[in-house]
């Protein structure tokens, strides 16, 4: 198993939540949910992964099962993990959506 399939069926439901549309692609030897070309979260296993703009990434970081995307062995820039405990209930999964959203939506402008 590359990535939680159960994960990810939560996030597909909670997407539906959302008038953006999301496609799904698979990056980082799991999946990704794109919205307009642009990664807003994914699965890496059982972590969530999410891209946060950068203004946030101190304050998210500071939070109990955040932890700095390092794929590569080194923290790749606007990404972290969230283990399953920092996303066990719906609220907390839109949450990390939400800021994953907030970051694509902010690279369109670019």
């Amino acid at each position: 198993m590359a990535y939680s399939e159960e994960l990810a069926i939560r996030i597909s439901a909670a997407l539906k939540s959302f008038p953006e549309k999301f496609e799904e692609k698979k990056m980082f030897g799991g999946i990704a949910y794109l919205y307009k070309g642009k990664m807003t979260v994914g699965i890496v296993k059982d972590d969530l992964m999410v891209r946060i703009v950068s203004d946030k990434m101190d304050e998210e970081l500071k939070k109990k099962h955040v932890r700095p995307m390092d794929f590569t062995k080194r923290p790749l820039k606007e990404f972290v993990y969230v283990s399953p405990e920092g996303f066990k209930n719906e609220e907390a999964l839109h949450y990390w959506i939400e800021l994953g959203l907030e970051h694509a939506k902010g690279k369109l402008n670019d």
